[in-house]
């Protein structure tokens, strides 16, 4: 059985979290570090490195994938990769990857603490990875750690890397192989601690990075060249306390622009004891007309606004989250599954557009709870309620099996809430849902 976080000042958090409608952290039902966001197609895919629930220091064994098409609901696919994907790493030591698409191959760069950086190459976003090398791609001393990567307008690709200097190679049109010796920047801007995140945008090049330690804030130079020189330009968020650390990944998508970082906040609410289990955040980015960029505050609980609706009348995976309160999610021979569920335990998804409205939920599930129960609330965890799936067993946690109830019409967009109740720690997993009009 899982140990529940009771104290107070987590239920504060979690009640301060559903009535205020925040969204920081985006990711409740795991630990994690290190974001690096990808876009593809219409599609935000966000790797991230895993902190273990019992995790003390750095205990980080593979790289999480996460997608969102509205930055608001993200949906869990596990892990695309470990330490184990390389024959040549040892257990512990998965930090923070960069992901990038090339010729419609993927190359997920993994730094595997004091062994080297890899690379793990895939026809699919989703993996699976595979090791074409066998060994390191870079293993020049025990500050290869922090790997990024960009694929300038003439085709050339350029990794950055390392704590505390900052270090380049030219990449081979391959991308698994390099042309050149490793150079280290002349430059590095004063404040620079660890975490690059290289990229361009209107022609000017940005190297954003964990600012000196500790706390870290995020820092960033800019450049008219890929390999610099670097120059100093301010700060995208300032150190703060309530974070030790913190590494940025930027993107823009739909006519935005984004940073990724992490808190402490999931870790912190459980015990004032510093651990290393930490939790992925965004916030949306603002450039000047100059390039530079505004400054955001700490992280804030709001998080950004939704880009799109669900729409409720094809089949969403159960792991698909705005957010959720103490449950977990796992993996199994059909792929991800949400599980480890307690009666009060709950999933939101932001901004599902019921149109003139639904008559039927359906939803596949296992069980071997006697009465297991998932409410439907709209807008809060105790708002409107459309119905009541009363679930009957299954037969084992194995079997799926495809339950329903009517629900009352409420048309427009709103936020559901699937509320548990009747349920104990693994006695119930949910799969998918799906309302019917």
């Amino acid at each position: 059985m899982k140990i529940k976080i009771s104290f107070l000042i987590l239920s504060l958090f979690i009640s301060t979290v559903y009535i205020s409608g925040a969204q920081n952290p985006i990711i409740q039902t795991k630990y994690t570090a290190d974001p690096a966001p990808l876009v593809y197609k219409d599609t935000v895919f966000l790797y991230t490195s895993h902190d273990e629930d019992d995790a003390e220091g750095f205990k980080m064994y593979n790289w999480m994938l996460y997608t969102s098409t509205d930055m608001v609901n993200w949906t869990d696919h596990g892990a695309v990769a470990s330490t184990k994907s390389f024959s040549w790493s040892p257990q512990n030591g998965a930090w923070a990857p960069q992901c990038i698409e090339r010729n419609g191959k993927f190359y997920l760069y993994c730094p595997i603490h004091v062994k080297g950086i890899g690379v793990l190459v895939s026809d699919s976003p989703y993996g699976p990875f595979t090791d074409p090398l066998g060994k390191p791609l870079i293993k020049n001393s025990i500050e290869d750690i922090d790997p990024t990567v960009y694929i300038d307008d003439d085709g050339q690709a350029y990794l950055y890397w390392r704590n505390p200097n900052i270090y380049y190679v030219k990449l081979n049109k391959d991308m698994i192989s390099y042309s050149g010796e490793i150079m280290k920047s002349p430059t590095k801007p004063d404040n620079y601690q660890e975490g690059p995140w290289f990229y361009k945008r209107n022609n000017k090049y940005y190297l954003a990075y964990a600012s000196t330690c500790c706390p870290e804030g995020i820092g960033y130079a800019m450049s008219n060249n890929p390999t610099g020189p670097w120059n100093y330009t301010g700060t995208i968020m300032d150190r703060d306390p309530r974070s030790n650390g913190n590494h940025p990944g930027i993107i823009d998508y739909k006519g935005n622009s984004y940073v990724f970082g992490f808190n402490y906040a999931i870790s912190k609410a459980k015990s004032a004891k510093h651990t290393e289990r930490r939790s992925v955040c965004l916030a949306k980015l603002t450039y000047n007309s100059d390039g530079t960029i505004q400054k955001l505050p700490f992280w804030s609980e709001a998080g950004v606004d939704r880009l799109a609706v669900v729409n409720p009348y094809k089949r969403t995976e159960a792991e698909t989250i705005a957010w959720s309160q103490g449950l977990k999610t796992s993996k199994g021979v059909n792929g991800m599954y949400v599980t480890d569920i307690d009666s009060g335990d709950y999933i939101k998804v932001k901004g599902v557009d019921f149109e003139k409205g639904a008559k039927e939920f359906m939803a596949s599930v296992a069980s071997t709870a006697l009465t297991p129960v998932i409410e439907l609330h709209l807008d809060s965890p105790t708002g409107t309620l459309l119905g009541s799936l009363k679930g009957k067993r299954t037969g084992g946690l194995e079997n799926w099996v495809v339950q329903s109830c009517k629900v009352s019409k409420q048309g427009g967009v709103h936020d559901v809430y699937f509320v548990f109740k009747g349920t104990e720690s693994n006695t119930f997993r949910f799969d998918w849902w799906q309302f019917n009009q």
